[in-house]
């Protein structure tokens, strides 16, 4: 008798066993297999969601059949806690698997409608626009100054529950020309009580929610900029004379200013560091510039021979070394040129018309350049081409 019960037993557990081993893989083919999502779809993630509520969203929208098989997955994984904000696109046949990863990635919003403040150097413009998560493309609806009336397609996209908001800020942009553009920035809230650090603020995409405060979009900027830093310092070229980071952070200021061709930015450093080992004044226009305005707006001007002469502490001109403080807020090639430079003898570079620089060893070559860029000049009957101290590079004399 008590070995039939044994056996039974026995028996029951290997079945039970069986069972538990056919559920798991079961599970798991059911996670990782494609989904039942016949066309893509938005899913938005708000601040604050979790697993349990995103997994019902999921099955209601036809992206997964079984919610707990979602949940449990996401928990294995390890990536339930780690849901972010925005809202993303899942294509079709989209496995569990897959849509916890999109979940979980971060980084910018990949679908719905959006809301995009461009903040760039000369200027601001709102871009309203829409994904077709049919096509993956995405349609502008609307472009305006934000210190202008809105159209009528923003009023209408702000009544929509999902609309999301993202600030891009680009290279070369001064923290005052920042602040002030935030200011225009209706879906956001609350004042800045101080300007950020010239050269702290990190040029990027940033995901922001309506009614955020600026001064937290700030805060996220500027640590993502030391984040940056910290990490680009700490792999920087050998015998390089820069005493602190901030010494580089200026040096890629300088370099942001002075071109925005790629492959010259190593190249500009050089001829910096190059004039700085030999006692040469950088006579960098951006540099002095920025002593005129402050970093508030732009000179509107080519650079006066009096505006040369003038006795501020960034006039690269009138004093040796580095100016003593960045003059905008470079981004991370910039700050990769500083720490990297390529290795020359170049002691000049000026604007070649091409949207480029000529580059050169000797005075004389770079009189030369400085000879065919005034031709150039000449030529623009309608003042099309930037004059000389307007970025075009006229470092040496």
């Amino acid at each position: 008798m008590w070995r039939s019960l044994a056996s039974n037993a026995l028996t029951l557990f290997i079945v039970v066993l069986l069972a538990v081993a056919g559920l798991i893989a079961w599970g798991q083919h059911t996670y990782k297999g494609p989904g039942p999502l016949a066309q893509a779809i938005c899913v938005r993630v708000d601040k604050g969601a979790n697993i349990s509520t995103l997994s019902r969203e999921l099955e209601k929208q036809g992206a997964i059949q079984y919610g707990v098989v979602f949940r449990l997955g996401a928990e294995y994984s390890g990536k339930a806690s780690q849901l972010k904000f925005g809202s993303y696109l899942v294509k079709p046949a989209a496995s569990m698997e897959e849509i916890v990863a999109a979940l979980t990635k971060g980084g910018q919003s990949t679908c719905g409608t959006e809301v995009n403040y461009r903040i760039g150097v000369t200027d601001q413009e709102m871009v309203l626009r829409t994904l077709d998560p049919a096509t993956g493309d995405f349609k502008d609806e609307a472009k305006f100054d934000p210190a202008s009336p809105a159209p009528a397609a923003y009023a209408e996209a702000e009544k929509l529950p999902d609309l999301r908001y993202r600030v891009t800020l680009a290279e070369g942009a001064t923290s005052w020309q920042v602040v002030e553009a935030l200011k225009l920035a209706d879906f956001m809230s609350g004042k800045v009580t101080k300007l950020p650090d010239e050269g702290s603020l990190a040029p990027g995409s940033y995901d922001v929610s309506a009614a955020e405060p600026r001064s937290q979009l700030l805060d996220e900027m500027q640590a993502r900029q030391a984040a940056l830093l910290s990490e680009l310092w700490a792999g920087r070229a050998e015998g390089l004379p820069y005493k602190t980071p901030n010494d580089a952070l200026i040096m890629a200021s300088l370099i942001e200013k002075e071109t925005g061709v790629g492959s010259e930015r190593a190249k500009v450093a050089s001829v910096f560091l190059n004039r700085l080992a030999q006692g040469i004044r950088l006579q960098t226009d951006p540099a002095v510039i920025y002593g005129i305005t402050k970093g508030q707006g732009q000179l509107g001007h080519s650079l006066r021979e009096s505006e040369l002469r003038a006795d501020t502490p960034y006039n690269t001109y009138a004093n040796a070394g580095m100016p003593p403080g960045p003059i905008c807020n470079p981004g991370k090639a910039a700050i990769e040129a500083a720490l990297h430079p390529d290795s020359t003898k170049y002691l000049y570079f000026v604007a070649d018309g091409t949207g480029g620089h000529a580059f050169a060893v000797t005075l004389a070559e770079h009189n030369k350049n400085v000879a065919k860029w005034r031709a150039i000049q000449a030529q623009d009957q309608k003042g099309k081409l930037p004059g000389i101290g307007e970025g075009t590079g006229t470092a040496g004399n």
